[in-house]
């Protein structure tokens, strides 16, 4: 399985309909999208998916149509956490009836939670089905730090095939990759420090920019592979400058649907409560389109 989490996986932008539902025809168009522009897989219906203002149905449906798109062709990774237990559980088990590769799971949501409770919502869900689990440090938005000992107990059931780090320390990286050892892979959660991340064992990421940029990021890691530090130095940079004009915007996911969709994918507009893009602010989203083009053409990139 190891293999198969190495890379570039774009945390997947769930694509909606003009009227604001799912919609599967244009999923599985950027799912095909992604695929074509080379990275190793894609992470459906997590934070970049809008996973918490989707019904089950809803999460569903999208993993459905990007394993019908690409099923086969990529790796497909289906983030199954909800706020229950029993809904993470219903998840899991539609994940593997549908052909996921994986399922992966924050530790909670909302409420603060110990390390027993997380551990036993884990255990629930790897009960409930036959997938290998990736687990999902993030403690910025669930307020939960994974500890070693939970990781290592966790490593102990032989279900765990890796990790997505998204603390914003590379010792975290270091600590879990030396824990997990060279057949358990560690995925960099920060887009802006893949690089770092890389460095410090990290085998591949998982990123919610990579899907309005997939070009430059395959390309950096490919620089890695090829151990071309400082051109991948010079290209981390030329990222960050363009993560930072996405978070200026005001909302990342509205910003990034906006580009999609002025491309020709359509992704329809972020779901409330994200705001969607503003007449006064298109000119600056085209903008920064013509830019990450032109990075594209400055590093080589295939465009699609």
């Amino acid at each position: 399985m190891t293999d198969k989490l190495k890379g570039i996986i774009p945390a997947f932008y769930t694509c909606f309909d003009d009227s604001g539902a799912v919609s599967a025809p244009r999923c599985e168009v950027l799912a095909r999208h992604l695929v074509n522009c080379g990275v190793s897989g894609l992470y459906v219906a997590g934070s970049s998916g809008e996973c918490i203002y989707l019904s089950t149905d809803e999460r569903m449906k999208t993993l459905e149509a990007v394993i019908n798109a690409v099923g086969g062709r990529s790796t497909v990774i289906a983030h199954v956490a909800a706020p229950s237990t029993q809904d993470s559980i219903k998840l899991a088990i539609h994940a593997q009836k549908s052909g996921a590769d994986a399922i992966a799971a924050i530790p909670g949501l909302y409420y603060s939670l110990s390390d027993a409770m997380v551990e036993r919502y884990w255990l629930d869900i790897l009960e409930a089905c036959d997938l290998p689990l990736i687990l999902y440090n993030i403690p910025q938005t669930t307020g939960y730090t994974l500890s070693i000992n939970l990781f290592e107990k966790m490593l102990a059931t032989g279900r765990v095939a890796g990790i997505k780090n998204s603390s914003m320390s590379v010792l975290d990286i270091a600590r879990f990759k030396i824990a997990g050892g060279e057949n358990f892979a560690v995925l960099s959660g920060p887009d802006e420090q893949y690089l770092a991340n890389r460095v410090m064992g990290a085998d591949g990421g998982i990123g919610g920019t990579y899907a309005v940029m997939p070009e430059l990021f395959v390309v950096l890691d490919k620089l890695i592979v090829q151990g071309l530090m400082e051109q991948a130095r010079l290209l981390q940079y030329d990222i960050l400058h363009i993560i930072d004009r996405l978070l200026a915007s005001g909302s990342l996911f509205s910003a990034a649907k906006a580009i999609l969709t002025h491309r020709g994918i359509k992704t329809g507009t972020a779901r409330l409560p994200f705001l969607p893009i503003k007449e006064n602010e298109k000119a600056d989203i085209m903008l920064l389109n013509s830019d990450l083009v032109k990075l594209q053409e400055k590093w080589g990139c295939q465009l699609q």
